[in-house]
């Protein structure tokens, strides 16, 4: 049989997957469990330039103007990263794609550690580039988990993989002071010491996909729709998406994960550096950190099942609702009060999630595994690009205004999500309109 991933043939050993149900499920939970083992190590990787980019380009500028704009260069770099794994995965398989991803992302945190200490502000801004290239492959393992999942699985199984990401993400701004001991022990700058653990962590994360991942997910999945699309009398088996109705589910699912990054990416990038001017230390800014990527991936499961149950539209809007309350507890939060900042934090990243899984959902929904890599990887490009004017107009929204004005700005933006949501069917319209 050929693929269409290319010409390459299915080896035969693989075969036996394409008419066995029972070795698919096995496949598929095999497939979650090493997805959620290299998400472990990813979310201790992602969380260094989150915590501490900021500052470290502050310590290197000397200025606050230009302090959104480590996250958004390793935000841009996820953007170019994401493009290239999406394509590297349909072609050759999520193991290939992700794995080399996240060791594009350990190269990158061992630039930044090499800048922090020869005070090159260059290095550090294309190390953060490549860097970048963890953050997108950690968001899309949490595709590779859905491959063999059946449509009332999808949303479960994404938010899992996500889930089991707080662990690493969780303690990687936890443990800012304890890595930042270790760097200042080695003659390396404190603030470099997180990227230490993210080098690792991403090293890990791919070594764990490469060696482990296999029979690769999406093969597989491609391998079992090219066979039910020529068993032309097994019609349950036809998962086709209408063209129309796929366009509309991708266009709306993208529109979704876009405007909840900007909002996220924009007060989050800003916050470490609000507290710094109020007098919070690093241990107190890693705290409020560690709340938000736990709020942003711990109720994951719990979403996950709510999408599955009460559907993609009713989540969205609560992702819309529940940004809407942050950006107004952040913008009227006093900043020598923990509580409203871990609240406002802790809200962003819940509302964050609502809106990551849901349209997560959409996309793989809207698409078939013969497209799906490809389809992910250009919809994340775009969430990667939203990330990243989001964390580079937040420093100047702030230096010219107040982090107030910039949560109420995140407000505002996060409403669009509601009218988003009934995106009109022209199709379904059309159809009615001939009735």
């Amino acid at each position: 049989m050929i693929s269409k991933f290319g010409s390459n043939k299915l080896p035969d050993p693989l075969y036996s997957y394409v008419n066995s149900p029972e070795k698919q499920r096995k496949l598929y939970r095999r497939t979650l469990f090493t997805v959620i083992l290299s998400q472990i190590f990813g979310g201790a990787g992602l969380a260094a330039g989150i915590t501490v980019g900021a500052l470290l380009a502050q310590d290197l500028l000397g200025t606050d103007n230009f302090t959104g704009i480590p996250t958004a260069l390793f935000t841009l770099g996820s953007a170019g990263a994401a493009l290239l794994v999406g394509r590297l995965s349909q072609r050759f398989g999520r193991s290939f794609g992700l794995g080399l991803g996240f060791l594009a992302g350990a190269l990158g945190a061992i630039g930044v550690v090499i800048a922090a200490i020869a005070g090159s502000i260059t290095l550090l801004l294309i190390s953060l580039l490549i860097y970048g290239a963890g953050s997108a492959t950690n968001l899309q393992a949490r595709y590779a988990g859905t491959d063999l999942a059946n449509a009332k699985q999808r949303a479960t199984t994404a938010s899992m993989a996500m889930m089991f990401t707080t662990f690493g993400a969780v303690a990687g701004p936890n443990l800012v002071n304890v890595t930042g001991e270790f760097a200042l022990s080695i003659g390396v700058p404190s603030l470099a010491g997180p990227f230490l653990l993210a080098a690792a962590a991403y090293a890990l994360s791919g070594m764990v996909l490469l060696f482990f991942l296999r029979p690769d997910p999406l093969l597989i999945a491609n391998a079992i729709a090219e066979q039910r699309a020529r068993d032309r009398f097994d019609s349950s088996a036809n998962e086709a998406v209408d063209m129309e109705s796929g366009k509309r589910g991708v266009l709306i699912g993208a529109t979704v994960m876009i405007l909840t990054q900007i909002v996220m990416v924009a007060v989050m990038t800003m916050t470490p550096v609000h507290m710094k001017h109020h007098g919070h230390g690093l241990s107190e800014v890693g705290l409020v950190i560690g709340f938000h990527i736990g709020a942003m991936y711990l109720p994951s499961l719990i979403t996950g099942v709510l999408v599955d149950k009460i559907g993609r539209t009713a989540m969205a809007i609560a992702s819309g609702v529940t940004l809407l309350l942050a950006g107004i507890v952040a913008a009227l939060a006093s900043a020598d009060s923990m509580v409203q900042l871990i609240l406002a934090l802790s809200l962003l990243g819940l509302g964050w999630n609502f809106g990551l899984i849901s349209g997560t959902a959409l996309i793989v929904d809207s698409t078939t595994p013969t497209n799906r890599a490809k389809v992910q990887g250009s919809v994340d490009v775009l969430i990667a690009l939203a990330g990243a004017s989001g964390g580079a107009l937040s420093g100047l929204v702030v230096a010219h205004s107040s982090y107030a004005t910039l949560s109420f700005a995140g407000s505002v933006i996060s409403l669009l999500l509601i009218p988003v949501m009934f995106w009109p069917n022209k199709q379904k319209s059309a159809k009615q309109a001939q009735l």
